[in-house]
């Protein structure tokens, strides 16, 4: 056996966990923009007529700590597979499922509209739908992995449906 500087190397040092520290990062900075606008507290949100299903306040962010997690594992994993032109067209995908993802907060909190929150929603869950579709053809536990992400989304746009409604 011929020994080559590569038998030295430290496990990931192959450039394997860039994908997961890139994927970590983007969705950590779309948990924190879409952040920003958000006031559970405020007298606009406090004010809105609200479904008796709703969760509370807090479970949003038990929720939503899990599913980023998730999220950002499916977009590691399926980019470290993906090859060539489909990793850049997968890395955009999620880009724009993760854009939509933060924008939600900013239309629905930050401009006070629940009925363009909803539109963008719709828009994320069709995202969502076309992301899982896309990462399956690369990895298929990857796209698995988006499953409870997508599935969380289409309650968030039932919600959202019924406040909008509610408020009209």
């Amino acid at each position: 056996m011929r020994l080559t500087s590569d038998a030295y190397r430290t496990p990931g040092a192959d450039g394997r966990g860039r994908h997961y520290a890139a994927a970590a990062a983007a969705v950590a900075a779309a948990a924190a923009v879409g952040a920003v606008p958000v006031e559970p507290e405020s007298s606009w949100y406090r004010g809105l007529d609200k479904p008796p299903w709703q969760p509370p306040p807090w479970a949003f962010g038990v929720v939503w700590t899990p599913l980023y997690v998730s999220l950002a594992f499916a977009a590691g994993r399926a980019l470290r597979v993906a090859k060539g032109p489909e990793r850049g067209r997968l890395a955009a995908r999620f880009g724009v499922n993760l854009a939509l993802n933060a924008s939600w907060t900013w239309l629905f909190f930050g401009c006070r509209s629940p009925r363009a929150g909803l539109a963008a929603t719709l828009l994320l869950d069709v995202s969502n739908v076309t992301l899982i579709r896309r990462t399956g053809r690369v990895d298929p536990t990857a796209a698995r992995a988006l499953v409870p992400y997508a599935v969380w989304c289409a309650f968030a746009t039932a919600l959202d449906g019924s406040v909008a409604r509610r408020n009209s």
